[in-house]
């Protein structure tokens, strides 16, 4: 019993920053999704905003600085300081996981693998949305194809809407064109391609925010997940509705 009560107490560590709303969504998400019924029943996380990481795919086009040594930086203060476990809230970043893995002591939760066992074993083939950087390298290729599962990533025109959402997103800005997304969702769909990767952290966020419905796989949901079943806590439902501040208030109210 001694031991089991240990387990629940596993720290989390997130690399994070990458960008910080992305960050805010994972720890939100792991939060929401773990079974508690106080304070003290929730996981010890330890967050390290790190917004001074390198921009990973302006690295892996050829035009910025190696994040690698932040990565790694981030990662060994988080075990330095008690992680158990080291989780990263950002696709793209994974392209340097197996180097980040050499220098770090503690399991280093992949978020590209936990999204490939968490998909359907039926389906054949998925549609990527994610950085430039996370497609031009084969991130998710790499792994999928493992899998058997084939990834289909937009083209060039395509491909420039989805990363300007990415950047509206970690900018602040919350306006995009609509017609755009859901011009680039159908050339999915002729492909008769159904399930898609939101694989950047921004994307769940922005489909959220713009109401986009679909078969999306959140490899940010799934991520947390895993990092909740790691430490030995029991993972619930997620709602699928962020409440507006007036709908708090108005749920407050009811409990009070």
């Amino acid at each position: 019993v001694e031991n089991e009560m240990n387990d629940y107490k596993k720290t989390i560590g997130i690399i994070g920053g990458m960008g910080p709303l992305a960050t805010v969504d994972l720890f939100r998400k792991i939060v929401t999704m773990t079974e508690a019924n106080s304070d003290n029943d929730h996981i010890h996380i330890l967050i390290d905003n790190y917004t001074a990481i390198p921009d990973r795919t302006n690295y892996i086009l050829g035009h910025g600085e190696d994040p690698k040594k932040y990565l790694i930086k981030s990662a060994l203060k988080l075990e330095g300081m008690g992680a158990d476990v080291i989780i990263m809230a950002c696709n793209t970043a994974h392209y340097f996981y197996d180097e980040m893995e050499k220098y770090i002591h503690i399991p280093f939760i992949n978020m590209i693998e936990e999204v490939a066992k968490k998909i359907n074993p039926q389906i054949r083939k998925v549609g990527l949305l994610a950085t430039e950087g996370t497609c031009k390298v084969g991130i998710y290729d790499k792994v999928l194809n493992r899998y058997d599962i084939e990834v289909i990533k937009p083209n060039d025109t395509d491909q420039n809407i989805i990363s300007d959402l990415i950047y509206s997103i970690k900018k602040g800005r919350k306006g995009c064109n609509l017609d755009h997304i859901n011009s680039v969702l159908s050339h999915f769909k002729l492909q008769n391609i159904d399930t898609v990767i939101l694989g950047c952290t921004e994307l769940p966020i922005a489909f959220q925010t713009l109401n986009i419905k679909g078969d999306f796989i959140d490899p940010t949901k799934i991520l947390a997940q895993s990092a909740i079943e790691f430490v030995g806590k029991k993972v619930i439902s997620y709602p699928t509705k962020i409440l507006t501040q007036s709908e708090i208030k108005s749920v407050r109210k009811k409990v009070s």
